[in-house]
């Protein structure tokens, strides 16, 4: 089948109770949450411990990564619904500005829902979403026995 953009009017697929209850039961030590939730789209919402925080109360970029891999995550099950083995491939981000504030978001929307791949774009943010941290993209893949996109 070949890939295609992902429609953003149907409904998700899961919904945001659904992916916390996961997340909270398979990754106990897991800081992050969906906040909210489209088909082909999510936010993952994180308030960064103090572990997580570099000098300056800087948010470090490997938390930052993070968000944004979670975010990219639940966008993916909200068009494919919960395939738990559905992992990232690869993903790459670019770091825009220090990450400072309290809270941080990552806003993930597929570019490319296929059989096997999806594909996503990320925007991080802390105070402002129109004054990103980082912007990142990605791509999971779904397990081969999975249904058809």
């Amino acid at each position: 089948m070949p890939e295609s953009r992902a429609p953003e009017s149907k409904a998700s697929l899961v919904s945001v109770d659904e992916i916390n209850a996961f997340i909270g039961g398979e990754f106990g030590g897991n800081q992050n949450a969906c906040e909210e939730m489209a088909f082909g789209m999510a936010v993952a919402v994180m308030y960064p411990s103090t572990a997580s925080l570099r000098p300056g109360k800087i948010i470090s970029g490997p938390t930052v990564f993070s968000i944004c891999d979670a975010a990219l995550f639940y966008a993916s099950l909200s068009a494919i619904g919960m395939e738990p083995m559905t992992l990232t491939s690869e993903m790459s981000i670019r770091f825009l500005r220090p990450a400072r504030g309290e809270v941080i978001r990552a806003r993930a929307r597929l570019d490319s829902l296929g059989t096997r791949s999806i594909v996503g774009s990320v925007i991080a943010y802390t105070d402002d979403e129109s004054k990103p941290v980082a912007v990142a993209q990605g791509t999971y893949m779904r397990p081969k026995n999975s249904a058809s996109a």
